[in-house]
């Protein structure tokens, strides 16, 4: 992801000494001092030709900071040139400026190798490159009013900008790089280990006498499911990066411990396997709501070991995304899927018992949540609650 983004940079680069030396060519007449201009066109050239072999051949090369700092003070060179070398009146004149975008590709550089700081100063350092410039070119700032002062400051919060935002990016775009590489490694960790070790301790589960070697079966299966999950290493991994905890991972850790531990209490009266699904995407609940939705999902699971005959539970938690779901939700609320394969019921012949009513129902109607019930006869039975 790195390379391609120093890889853009080459090539933002050389476009801009090709604007560079065309609109210095177009603009000759107006320069007083043509050979230094010669000059720093070749130094400009020179520094773009090397990283562009560099980006090639040694990309790591790009982003030392000696290597930064000599593409910088040329650009700052460049810009601070503008008013040397052209004839008075130049500074604030419609003819286009000696550096033209070479110099913000050396702010962009800076940024996106060293981070948001660096960039903002990179960015401040060459808008006072340009009022540097407009000093050279003959101009007092005592008699700057207006436009032209309004250009300065433009150009000033500009390049700072540019700076600050890539370097911004740059960080984000690092991170997300780790993130999706620790996802697919724990994908395949995950892969294996769920087609070898976990199903051998379902099966010693489910085919041994020892009641303490099937508690100990179960218990480890459940331990390895919440390490694949990844919760602790989120929650840690979220603080390190921010120097803190983050309220919304948090948030969500204590959801998904939640709905785990609501799980694990039941697995520990009826002996019935309960899979715990979590889209990744799922927002951060208040605690009101959370708890609300772990207790509801408790009774349910309930309800399916007294009446399902049920050999395997799934639930799956994912974002409400909005008006168009079933539920009618808001964006920013949750569905949650408590899915059996047991003998299932007519919800129209079935009276609700008072822990659907009151214990399901009623909690999700106190965080305005929504409750649905789909089942049949031998088809098994889905509780869908919107929170």
């Amino acid at each position: 992801m790195q390379r391609s983004v120093l890889r853009g940079m080459a090539v933002f680069r050389a476009v801009a000494w090709v604007l560079m030396a065309g609109l210095v060519a177009i603009s000759r007449h107006q320069l007083v001092r043509p050979w230094p201009t010669l000059g720093l066109l070749g130094l400009a050239l020179a520094i773009t030709v090397v990283l562009w072999v560099w980006e090639r051949t040694a990309p790591e090369r790009l982003l030392r900071p000696g290597v930064l700092a000599v593409e910088l003070a040329c650009g700052v060179t460049l810009v601070v040139s503008d008013g040397w070398v052209f004839g008075p009146g130049h500074a604030f004149s419609t003819a286009p400026a000696l550096g033209v975008a070479w110099p913000l590709a050396a702010v962009l550089s800076v940024g996106l190798a060293a981070g948001p700081r660096p960039g903002l100063a990179a960015g401040i350092l060459v808008g006072a490159a340009r009022v540097v410039a407009t000093l050279l070119n003959g101009v007092h700032m005592h008699t700057i009013t207006g436009n032209p002062l309004v250009s300065l400051a433009t150009t000033t919060v500009l390049y700072t900008m540019a700076g600050g935002v890539a370097g911004y990016v740059s960080r984000l775009l690092v991170r997300a790089e780790e993130e999706i590489a620790a996802a697919r490694a724990r994908q395949d960790v995950t892969r294996t280990l769920h087609d070898g070790v976990l199903q051998t301790l379902a099966v010693v589960e489910r085919r041994t006498d020892d009641p303490e070697l099937a508690a100990l079966a179960r218990r480890q299966e459940q331990e390895l499911r919440d390490y694949l999950f990844g919760l602790e290493a989120a929650h840690q991994g979220s603080a390190r990066r921010r120097g803190g905890t983050d309220p919304g991972t948090t948030d969500r850790v204590t959801l998904v411990s939640g709905l785990r531990q609501a799980a694990r209490r039941f697995e520990e009266v009826f002996p019935i396997p309960v899979e715990i699904l979590v889209a990744p995407d799922v927002p951060a609940l208040s605690s009101p709501v959370a708890v609300a939705l772990c207790a509801a999902l408790g009774e349910a699971l309930t309800n399916a070991g007294k009446h399902a005959a049920a050999s395997r539970i799934t639930v799956y938690c994912e974002p409400d995304d909005g008006p168009e779901t079933p539920g009618g939700g808001a964006p920013g609320r949750i569905f949650l899927s408590v899915k059996d394969d047991g003998v299932g019921f007519d919800p129209s012949t079935v009276p609700e018992g008072i822990g659907l009513s009151r214990s399901i129902r009623g909690r999700l109607d106190e965080v305005g949540g929504r409750v649905e019930i789909t089942s049949r006869p031998g088809a098994g039975t889905e509780v869908r609650l919107w929170a």
